[in-house]
């Protein structure tokens, strides 16, 4: 394997490869026709367990391989695939299946600092790639993220699927006309009754798991208990904490429907208020941005459920005619005295992402959620999470996001890497 680049030389790679992506528009082409077979591999079986079923019901999609550093987990969705009469081939390597010709695609739903790496070895691969939200670990992987698949012309989609629901696709778009009038402030939320996690101690790693290539791109440390299968999202080594975990979710709505990019300013507040272990990211947590005289506000709050609009998870809109509210798969507009005039429901869940992914590889369709704007929506929360670790706004540059005028800050622009592991386009 290769020698790590330093970072002065990665920062300058990664920089130039996403204004170069940048100048180049996201279209691709692909060589199956309408009705051709698409082959894919799912790689991490948490979250990846349902997706594998999920296109495993897809018309001509085969889903060849399940990967998990678990080799249980492994075998359990092949055995699951094999009840639905699929013929999935576990795997520990995910290297295996890009070395694959007759994979399609790669399905990328690991623990974060997985996503942005594995999927541009992917596109160097020519793989397409279904990448979970967040799409990146860190700002610079989402800029690499771009710029692969820009260079290798795949088609990358993340899976943020609301970007693919009927109902939540009309209420954008009736925003962006004007039914309430001028939008100046959308509010997220989400809000989850977790349990502490207690203090995680070093233990031999468990024969089931491959704990170096679990680790992959991230520099090693010793195994703890506990880290494995969920609580590595609440640690700055491997996660993003709940603002890259769910927020991501309810902030892509707020940009898109505020159609807004890259913020001006950044400023969180909140921390580790209430769990007393061993977690490093916070528990409560309220960002706002501005975009000019726009602003998102983002709230999370991971021992309580008690939300807004009586959910724990949404949006609204507030413009100078009234409000929108995201509800579910749907959505309902209020004049400004809160009066409610319509309300609106549709489908969600994941097969309708999923089918325009396939749709996109065939050529039939454009991706919902394009890298592009995964990566827009992802860095919001990257920026959310830099502010809370320094303490500090932070003022960005409004062409791409970038950190300005704070060292401390821009150095958490990007990571360091494990020798051999660094992405790479």
């Amino acid at each position: 394997m290769k020698r790590a680049i330093s970072r002065r030389t990665f920062s300058k790679r990664g920089a130039a490869a996403f204004a170069a992506a940048l100048a180049v528009p996201a279209v691709h082409t692909s060589a199956q026709s309408p009705n051709e077979r698409i082959v894919v591999g799912v790689m991490g079986l948490s979250r990846g367990r349902a997706l594998a079923l999920t296109f495993h019901r897809q018309p001509n999609t085969v889903v060849k391989y399940v990967c998990d550093a678990d080799r249980r987990r492994a075998d359990q969705t092949a055995n699951e695939l094999a009840k639905q009469d699929g013929q999935a081939q576990p795997l520990v390597d995910f290297r295996r299946i890009l070395d694959d010709p007759e994979v399609d695609a790669l399905v990328v739903a690991t623990p974060d600092h997985w996503h942005a790496p594995a999927s541009i070895l992917a596109c160097a691969a020519g793989k397409h790639v279904y990448v979970e939200k967040p799409c990146s670990h860190n700002p610079a992987e989402g800029e690499m993220l771009v710029a692969a698949a820009r260079k290798y012309n795949r088609q990358v989609q993340m899976g943020n699927q609301r970007r693919s629901w009927p109902a939540i696709q009309e209420a954008m778009q009736r925003l962006q006309e004007g039914v309430i009038g001028k939008v100046v402030v959308a509010r997220t939320w989400y809000t989850a009754l977790r349990g502490p996690i207690g203090r995680l101690k070093e233990a031999p790693v468990p024969d089931w798991l491959d704990w170096d290539l679990w680790q992959g791109p991230a520099p090693r440390v010793p195994y703890r208990e506990g880290i494995v299968h969920y609580n590595w999202h609440w640690f700055w080594h491997w996660g993003t904490g709940e603002i890259g975990n769910n927020g991501v979710h309810c902030i892509d709505l707020a940009r898109w429907g505020l159609a807004v990019d890259y913020p001006d300013t950044v400023t969180s507040g909140g921390g580790k208020l209430y769990f007393d272990d061993d977690q490093e990211t916070p528990d409560t947590q309220v960002v706002t941005y501005l975009f000019g005289r726009k602003m998102i506000i983002f709230e999370c709050r991971n021992w309580h459920r008690r939300g807004f609009e009586d959910q724990t998870f949404g949006a609204s809109f507030f413009g100078d005619q009234g409000s929108l509210v995201i509800v579910g798969a749907g959505y309902r507009i209020y004049d400004r005295q809160d009066k409610l005039l319509e309300e609106k429901s549709g489908p969600g869940g994941d097969a309708i992402h999923i089918a325009n992914f396939l749709d996109a590889i065939r050529g039939n369709a454009k991706l919902n959620s394009e890298i592009l704007e995964g990566h827009k929506s992802t860095l919001l929360c990257h920026l959310g999470a830099i502010s809370h670790r320094v303490g500090r706004n932070l003022r960005c540059r409004p062409e791409d996001g970038h950190i300005l005028n704070d060292d401390e800050a821009a150095a958490l622009w990007r990571r360091e890497y494990e020798p051999g592991w660094e992405p790479k386009v």
